[in-house]
């Protein structure tokens, strides 16, 4: 199966329509209300969950971004926003699609696991460029920190981008970029020895 290289713009919040609509390797260009939560924050939430308390923002169809970012020089609304190691984030993950999060932003690869419930919550986990937060900033046009503001740069902020760019590195049908790419690989390199 080849990957298609087509952009596709999309809107916040998601629905599953839009997730199906999604696969690996297309580039994807998003506008709307995106919510940064790192470790502490996912953990902070996971307890709100777990006792039936208020949220800081309504899960279904949300987006999260995996994101600490820098604080925002004069004339900007945010500073350097590039995305951290998404794997940290794998224990709340299960918990946050069973409460309706339709997509996730961030670097690297996600467990087998997140990629299986991906598919039954019909999620799906798009890659940020890591080493281009600067760039990334530039799609973010405004931010409100909304809770947790004693987590500093992790507390948890409603960005409103436009035009974000990303990738889909996994989608809601199991699909992995990731592994394709090393598949494509392995079968380029051939044997090993040989050239």
């Amino acid at each position: 199966m080849e990957m298609t290289m087509s952009i596709k713009k999309i809107e916040t919040p998601l629905a599953a329509g839009d997730v199906e609509g999604l696969r690996i390797g297309e580039q994807v260009l998003l506008t709307g209300a995106v919510y940064t939560a790192r470790d502490s924050a996912h953990m902070r939430i996971a307890g709100l969950i777990r006792e039936n308390l208020p949220l800081p923002f309504d899960l279904e169809g949300s987006v999260i971004y995996y994101v600490g970012p820098s604080p925002a020089r004069p004339g900007r609304v945010i500073g350097a926003a590039g995305p951290t190691t998404s794997c940290r984030m794998d224990p709340y993950t299960p918990l946050m699609l069973e409460h309706g999060v339709r997509g996730m932003i961030g670097k690297g690869q996600r467990s087998s696991e997140v990629v299986r419930l991906m598919q039954e919550h019909r999620a799906v986990y798009f890659g940020a460029t890591g080493g281009a937060a600067a760039l990334i900033s530039d799609a973010i046009v405004e931010v409100t920190i909304i809770a947790f503001e004693d987590l500093g740069t992790e507390a948890v902020r409603r960005l409103v981008v436009k035009n974000m760019p990303l990738i889909v590195i996994n989608d809601c049908y199991g699909q992995d970029l990731y592994a394709r790419g090393r598949e494509r690989w392995a079968a380029e390199a051939g044997p090993a020895g040989q050239s």
